[in-house]
């Protein structure tokens, strides 16, 4: 493991962690980092007062542990008994797998009970429906502040803020129920009321995903249904007759749907601010279209000739004018950031565009980027690319990991993936190791301490794993199946 940036964060010096080695699993809060090594045991180092330090439950975690999940504060560790141990700010519980609110967490027992703790006001007090929750959960999942768990019977228990009491937008619930109609609860502006349509959600639904406050439901006639905020994209009512048959799959970001249809055509409705006017470009989205990325306020698509069609906030990225010209065709892969996005066309060449600061130039390393590229991350302003070898080069807001030359040593070979955070990358390279860079809040440091890491994959962990609220701040598209959420999926593709 190498490390740096600011030690308060994470960024923990060499001496610190030289017991470390045999690491295969790893994730962190917004200040600190928890390791999985492979003998069971834990180790914690950043911010103490985000888990870093997990003195107070060290016993606990000598051996057994098989996963560590983590929310912005607050770790929770897994055992191979079944046991949970957790350490870091107690108001924030930990998220476990499972689910996890905004600070609390819930876990379903072998015995089919559920175990609650956390912010009291965010679902960590279930004492209101204890006795329903003793056995028979087959699942729980949650928003921002509450918690619904599905029992065996097909019965539904909820608590926490009764506002927000669901699983979908950023305070309501839909679920499908196994004869294919839809249950929905929760804030009534944003989707909790599906009065309006509740005849058409009766049966046949087989999908339902969500903006922030607004559901679409897919049916298995192709036909879409949708409801919530109107201008987040519940009032679907302008391309009513595009939803009518042949949708293949919907994706949602904060404000707005897009939706693709078995003949390649995309069509999207919602707020125009997020991409859900698409009529400029509509010409060029009738078909073939195969994948669609969005940054914060943009969306591009990739049809199958190669050429990339862009729309939305032109200064993050829905005017690719300046480099439309090598976007007419090559094109194999399209990513993005918050603000900016990246092709990768087929000789392994870069093209960028959006907001320059944050990813959108790419002139200081173009030199590094005319071949050979094979994959992108981005992290919330700033991209990773690796090259063929192994190699990594990065570009954007230093603040958000563009700045790896504290670590570049590490970053000239080897590199298999790269996984991102908000604010930071880690690269795991072929021998087990993995070398992390970014802001100093969020676990760099500097002083790049040299750690080997027997691990086979890092990631951040996707420790909402049935729910993604997608902030206005930070765009992500997503696919929700059910009461499934698929967290930081960045772009859809036809093929998925």
């Amino acid at each position: 493991v190498v490390t740096w940036g600011d030690a308060i964060g994470g960024g923990a010096p060499h001496s610190q962690l030289q017991h470390l080695g045999g690491v295969v699993q790893g994730c962190g809060t917004a200040g600190a980092f928890a390791t999985i090594k492979d003998n069971g045991s834990v180790a914690t180092w950043g911010h103490p007062g985000m888990g870093g330090d997990s003195s107070s439950v060290a016993s606990l975690l000598t051996t057994g542990v098989v996963q560590v999940v983590a929310t912005d504060s607050a770790f929770a560790a897994i055992k191979d008994n079944g046991s949970v141990v957790t350490w870091g700010e107690w108001k924030h519980g930990g998220v476990v797998q499972g689910c996890g609110t905004a600070g609390a967490f819930a876990t379903i027992k072998d015995n089919g009970s559920v175990a609650t703790w956390g912010h009291p006001g965010m679902g960590g007090d279930s004492s209101s429906v204890a006795s329903l929750l003793t056995t028979g959960v087959v699942q729980v999942v949650a928003t921002d502040s509450a918690f619904a768990a599905i029992k065996d019977n097909g019965s539904v228990v909820t608590w926490g803020e009764w506002k927000h009491g669901g699983c979908g937008t950023a305070g309501a619930f839909a679920t499908i129920k196994e004869n294919g109609s839809v249950a929905t609860w929760g804030h009534p502006g944003m989707g909790g009321d599906s009065s309006s349509v509740a005849s058409l959600l009766t049966t046949g639904v087989v999908q339902v995903v969500a903006t922030d406050s607004a559901f679409a439901a897919i049916k298995d006639n192709g036909s879409v249904v949708t409801w919530g905020e109107w201008k987040h994209g519940g009032d679907s009512t302008a391309v009513a007759t595009f939803l009518a048959e042949g949708v293949v799959q919907v994706c949602g970001n904060t404000g707005a749907f897009a939706a693709l249809k078995s003949n390649g055509s995309l069509v999207t409705w919602g707020s125009q601010f997020f991409g859900g006017d698409s009529s400029k470009v509509a010409p060029l989205l009738t078909e073939g279209v195969v994948q669609v990325c969005g940054t914060h306020g943009a969306c591009a698509a990739l049809l199958a000739n190669g050429s990339v069609v862009t729309w939305g906030d032109d200064s993050v990225g829905g005017d690719s004018s300046k480099v439309a010209t090598l976007l007419t065709e090559g094109v194999a892969q399209v990513y993005s950031n918050y603000y900016a996005f990246v092709a990768i066309k087929a000789v392994g060449s870069v093209v960028t565009w959006g907001y320059d600061d944050y990813g959108g130039d790419h002139s200081p390393v173009a030199a590094l980027l005319t071949e050979g590229v094979v994959q992108v991350c981005g992290s919330g302003g700033a991209f990773a690319a690796i090259k063929l070898g192994g190699s990594v080069v990065t570009w954007g807001d230093d603040s958000y990991g563009s700045d790896s030359s504290a670590v570049a040593a590490l970053l000239t070979e080897g590199v298999v993936q790269i996984c991102e955070g908000e604010m930071a990358f880690a690269a795991i390279k072929a021998d087990g190791s993995v070398v992390t860079w970014g802001d100093s809040r969020y676990g760099g440091d500097s002083s790049a301490a040299r750690l080997k890491r027997k691990a086979a994959k890092l990631h951040r962990m996707a420790d909402k794993m049935f729910v993604l609220k997608v902030s206005m701040q930070k765009l992500r598209w997503q696919i929700r199946a059910g009461v499934l959420a698929m967290p930081r999926l960045l772009c859809m593709s036809a093929q998925a």
